[in-house]
């Protein structure tokens, strides 16, 4: 389980003093997440989930997703918000770490999405990204665009060493990205990590997302493309054209490409791809001593980037169904 700080029973009654939330009658670390430690907590009044945030998470950082997410939540987007302390505080300490509590948001993400599964998805997606217009934080990306190349270059070996020859398959991706990186895209606060252990169904529709810790202002058409490779190739590495001609056609109903953004999709889901190869290859061998959490497989991503490589036109669709 991701939980790389355990928490008593002490210190959890000393927590749960300053909220009116009742006290704990059940408390447990849960698998989900890889950055932090998160914790299933039930009280006598309600379902809630403690996280504590380890040392990825910089301190001036965390009000931008709290606030965020009770910005959704405010503006009709299911989103688990921030529970506020007697004091109106949302940001709290455990073991000298921030931590925070948040609502229990109800559904079930689906392990195997369908081609329904994506459009709901991609629906749920716009949402987002309509409920987030207005919203006053700022936040840029931590990993865009131009600092892949930095970040490969600390990470050469570990590449080669995954697998021979993979370096230099991966420099020369990276010089590509750059030349072709699209500019002057519509911007606006994206998820960046809308993957389908973050996205909740109820009876087949979507009910609401979770994990915003990625959140920031980029380019809106980016989070489709982290969606399409999330969410749209197969277990035996395929990509699914029909979900993901869902995933975008659901999208639209809420709004609608520009053309341009359109045109952009192919380069945009190969660079996403990039993103991730990079971030689980860093984390590879990485995770602290300790903690019963497992990394996720780079070669999953190193094998979508194969597949975006040689069909440089895989997303790129016309009119959807």
């Amino acid at each position: 389980m991701a939980v790389y700080t355990d928490i008593t029973d002490e210190e959890l009654a000393l927590l749960l003093a300053d909220f009116d939330l009742g006290a704990a009658v059940a408390f447990k670390g849960v698998a989900e997440g890889v950055e932090n430690s998160n914790f299933m907590l039930e009280t006598t009044v309600g379902r809630y989930f403690l996280t504590v945030y380890e040392k990825r998470m910089k301190a001036e950082e965390l009000p931008f997703f709290l606030d965020l997410m009770r910005w959704l939540a405010q503006h009709d987007y299911p989103c688990a918000s921030p529970i506020a302390d007697r004091n109106g505080e949302t940001i709290k300490h455990v073991r000298g770490k921030l931590a925070a509590i948040i609502e229990f948001l109800p559904g079930l993400s689906v392990r195997r999405p369908t081609a329904a599964h994506c459009r709901e998805a991609g629906e749920g997606l716009a949402r987002l990204h309509l409920a987030a217009q207005g919203f006053p934080g700022k936040r840029a990306p931590a990993l865009g665009q131009a600092a892949w190349a930095p970040l490969f270059a600390t990470l050469k070996d570990d590449a080669e060493a995954l697998k021979p020859g993979l370096a230099a398959t991966i420099g020369a991706d990276l010089e590509r990205l750059a030349k072709a990186w699209p500019q002057g895209l519509p911007q606006g606060i994206i998820h960046e990590d809308y993957f389908p252990d973050n996205v909740f169904f109820s009876g087949g529709k979507f009910a609401g997302a979770i994990d915003f810790y990625f959140a920031c202002v980029e380019t809106l058409a980016y989070d489709i493309a982290v969606a399409l490779n999330a969410w749209c190739f197969e277990a035996d590495g395929s990509f699914n054209i029909t979900s993901a001609r869902a995933l975008v056609a659901g999208y639209e109903t809420h709004r609608p490409l520009s053309a341009a953004e359109r045109q952009a999709l192919p380069v945009l889901a190969h660079g996403a791809a990039m993103r991730f190869f990079l971030t689980r290859l860093e984390a590879w061998g990485s995770t602290p001593a300790g903690a019963l959490v497992r990394p996720k497989d780079p070669l999953e991503y190193e094998r979508k980037l194969a597949v975006h490589r040689a069909a440089p036109d895989l997303v790129l669709f016309g009119d959807q169904a």
